[in-house]
């Protein structure tokens, strides 16, 4: 053995890369599936249709958690640092709040709370400057799907405006 190495009694498999690895795997089997049992309204003659996409998807998850697999195994676990949940909650509770006005404010009103939600919990600025700015900023994006792309995105009383 050498002196670089751990002795197997002391490496510990990382159960965290291990689960990352098998989820990674499962989502390619379900995109496999999903393209497999794909209808396609191109012609025959097209080699490559809708479905090389998501089998192409598929592959490269699969690479992924292989690799996550053999570093489970191959590399001892190494200590990790409890997260911070209040940034996380901010984040999430701003997702949720988007999700839920969303149908009904548009999107610019709702963008707006997840941006403000996810400056806060970075450190950046207070909530009732962040908002408005991310409202003007998302009405921004909203104006250019709109407007300039001809994309539909979730429309309220601001985008109705314009």
């Amino acid at each position: 053995m050498s002196e670089g190495s751990a002795p197997s009694s002391e490496r510990r498999l990382d159960k965290a890369a291990l689960v990352i690895g098998l989820l990674l795997i499962a989502a390619a089997a379900i995109v496999a599936w999903d393209a497999a049992h794909m209808r396609s309204g191109v012609a025959a003659y097209s080699r490559i249709g809708p479905r090389a996409f998501p089998y192409g998807i598929s592959v490269g998850l699969v690479v992924l958690g292989l690799l996550a697999l053999a570093g489970a195994v191959r590399y001892p676990a190494e200590p990790r640092h409890r997260d911070d949940i209040v940034p996380i909650a901010w984040i999430v509770g701003g997702l949720v709040t988007q999700i839920a006005l969303l149908p009904y404010a548009g999107f610019s009103i709702a963008t707006g709370a997840v941006f403000a939600a996810t400056a806060r919990a970075f450190g950046r600025g207070p909530v009732w400057l962040s908002y408005p700015l991310g409202v003007v900023f998302s009405l921004l994006v909203w104006l250019f799907f709109a407007k300039a792309l001809k994309l539909v995105l979730p429309a309220g009383p601001l985008e109705n405006l314009f």
